[in-house]
Formats: structure tokens, C-alpha cells, sequence
């Protein structure tokens, strides 16, 4: 007779049934060492800095809240020390890939708790680039708006003097474009007439201490019912009383004649 002896062949659990096994069991370590201590996870997560959520999620054995073994390995160390147990070899007992750690196709976004300090680093000089440039931009922005101010102010006096004698210019072109010109100053209130050219450019009273000026081309002729009260300055001569008090006068003033 023969006998046929079966043989038992032990098939290993895959790596991630071990990290599935071995988390529970470090989460369950964890979980009764921060509950002897009386801490909280939110004063753990202080502590750490490893988010709540993460935290939990290690005590519970959760993989499928964590990121890449590679990370929960560290998490494990930072949250063992925080205890005061010995992180580095609990951390030792999760097992991981040796092997470069590939993302998976759903992306994750890691917590700012895992920077490394490379990423730190770089993100500090980053800073200090952009803020170096952003100081060399404003102090050239302000030399250039201090530059062509001083410019501004340098020309203004020059423009000024330029714009007073161009106004001068225009004002004495005015005053000698029409050959004829009286000034009249009122010393008591007086009705009065004023023809210019023929035509008549003001007729009514005005009040004591009124000044006017008109102008016309060949001749203007001044009417008042009250001489002694009106002074009359013709053309660039002396103003001169045309008459006595209460006396009507009427005064014809020419081109190239004397008052």
C-alpha cells in the first residue's frame, strides 16, 4: 500500500498585509500610551504637528486615511517620541518597500506637517529672491519719480518766466490794438453815456467808486450828468476832472489826442 503525503506549502502574506497587520498593532501601542498620559490627539497633533485626522487615523489602523508608507513611518517616530517611547524603533517594526516609492494615479495633498526642510530651505531663498527684487523695483521707482522731479522743478522756473512774458506780450498787444482807451474812476455815483465808434457801449448809473475801461478804434465820446464826479485817464496820461459837479459834459476823445 502507498501513501500519498500531501505536501503544506506556507504562503507569506504580501507587504502590505504586513503593513495592514503591523500598523494595527502599532496604532493599538500608540493609542494605550497616549491614553495612560491623559493626552488628547489635539494636544498630540500640537505636539507633532501631524494633523488630527492622521493621528486617528495611525491609532486606527486606517491605511486607506494615510499617505505612502514612507510617510506613515515617520509619523510613527514623531508620535512615539512625543510620547517618550522609543520612535525610532517602532517606526523600525513597520515594514516598507526598499525600493523608490511610486505615487499612486489618485494624487494626494500632503499635509504642510511633511515638508522637509530642503523644501523649506528652498522656499526661503524663494522669499528672499522675490522680496530683494521687489526692494530693488520700488527704491528704482522712487530715483526715477525723485530724478524727474527735480527735472520738473529745474524747468518750472524757466517755463514760468517764458509763460509771464508771453502774457505780457499779449497784454501790451492788447492795450495797443485800438488807439483809443479811457479809464474812468467814479468819485461820486453819475449817470453816463459811452459811444464808441458810433455806437453806443454802456449807458446807466453807476456807483461811487466804480472803475471802467473802454477801447474803440478812431474815437470815443463820454456823456455825464455829473463832470465834478468822474475822472477820466485817456490813453497813458494823467486822470483828469472833466467837468464841475452836477454839470452835464460830453467829451469826445480822438486817436492821437491830448486830453
Amino acid at each position: 500500500m502507498k501513501w500519498c503525503r500531501k505536501q503544506k506549502v506556507k504562503i507569506e502574506p504580501s507587504l502590505e498585509q504586513q503593513s495592514a497587520e503591523k500598523l494595527l498593532e502599532i496604532g493599538a501601542q500608540l493609542r494605550q500610551a497616549r491614553q495612560v498620559q491623559a493626552l488628547s490627539l489635539e494636544r498630540v497633533a500640537l505636539r507633532t504637528m501631524i494633523p488630527r485626522h492622521l493621528l486617528k487615523a495611525i491609532e486606527a489602523g486606517n491605511r486607506e486615511e494615510l499617505p505612502e508608507p514612507i510617510y506613515i513611518q515617520s509619523y510613527i517616530k514623531q508620535y512615539a517620541d512625543a510620547l517618550g517611547l522609543d520612535g525610532t524603533e517602532l517606526a523600525r517594526n513597520f515594514p516598507i518597500e526598499d525600493r523608490r516609492i511610486l505615487l499612486k494615479p489618485t494624487q494626494r495633498i500632503l499635509p504642510a506637517a511633511q515638508l522637509r526642510p530642503i523644501h523649506l530651505y528652498l522656499l526661503y531663498l524663494f522669499v528672499v529672491f522675490w522680496a530683494v527684487n521687489a526692494l530693488s523695483y520700488t527704491l528704482s521707482r522712487n530715483q526715477l519719480q525723485e530724478s524727474s522731479f527735480q527735472r520738473v522743478q529745474q524747468l518750472l522756473p524757466t517755463q514760468t518766466r517764458s509763460q509771464q512774458s508771453d502774457i505780457q506780450s499779449v497784454s501790451t498787444a492788447n492795450q495797443d490794438s485800438k488807439p483809443v482807451r479811457i479809464s474812468v474812476t467814479l468819485k461820486a455815483q453819475s449817470w453816463l453815456r459811452v459811444t464808441a465808434d458810433g455806437q453806443t457801449t454802456f449807458e446807466g448809473t453807476l456807483p461811487q467808486g466804480t472803475q471802467r475801461t473802454w477801447e474803440a478804434e478812431e474815437e470815443l465820446t463820454l456823456k455825464t450828468e455829473n463832470a465834478g464826479g468822474v475822472l477820466v485817464q485817456f490813453n497813458q496820461e494823467k486822470a483828469k476832472q472833466i467837468g464841475n459837479p452836477g454839470q452835464m459834459q460830453e467829451v469826445t476823445f480822438a486817436a492821437n489826442q491830448r486830453l
